[in-house]
């Protein structure tokens, strides 16, 4: 049960994210899944939040996350823009192109979301093969969602 005590106050609710948490499905500590009233909400002021209920086995956890909604949404798009770069990454040594790292430009707002190829990282070759991987293992989850996600934006109509 989703605790309905706390600051954060639940609104619509997957009781049951465990099951179906990935590869953690039936073994992860998220237990819950809410959309509701932001715990940074201040009076006169309201915001909607997502958040994720961990739970350790025998309290909630400190590291159970809240995010605006904006931002679920701004992960999202960051993960469907990875599937796509990595359909044709494969053209580059290792992924990417080390001269022009910056792979898109999502207009959000009046601006844009750079979307980059983070080369800062002292290991980005490796790490990047290493998701490059885990995207592909992780296919089949990645594109159960975002068909179902794609499915229900053509529905509300977008």
């Amino acid at each position: 049960m989703i605790p309905v005590h706390l600051k954060h106050k639940p609104v619509l609710i997957v009781p049951n994210y465990e099951e179906v948490d990935g590869k953690m499905a039936y073994d992860s500590e998220a237990k819950g899944l809410s959309l509701g009233l932001a715990q940074w909400n201040d009076r006169g002021k309201v915001d909607i939040s997502a958040k994720v209920w961990r739970h350790t086995g025998g309290k909630w956890s400190r590291q159970s996350e809240e995010l605006p909604l904006h931002r679920v949404l701004d992960l999202a798009i960051l993960i469907a823009r990875a599937k796509l770069h990595f359909v044709n990454a494969y053209k580059y040594p290792h992924f990417f192109d080390p001269e022009n790292p910056q792979i898109d430009r999502i207009g959000l707002q009046g601006d844009a979301m750079s979307v980059e190829i983070c080369t800062d990282n002292d290991h980005i070759e490796e790490d990047i093969e290493l998701f490059e991987q885990a995207l592909k293992n992780d296919d089949e989850l990645l594109s159960e969602r975002l068909r179902i996600l794609s499915e229900l934006l053509r529905e509300a109509g977008y």
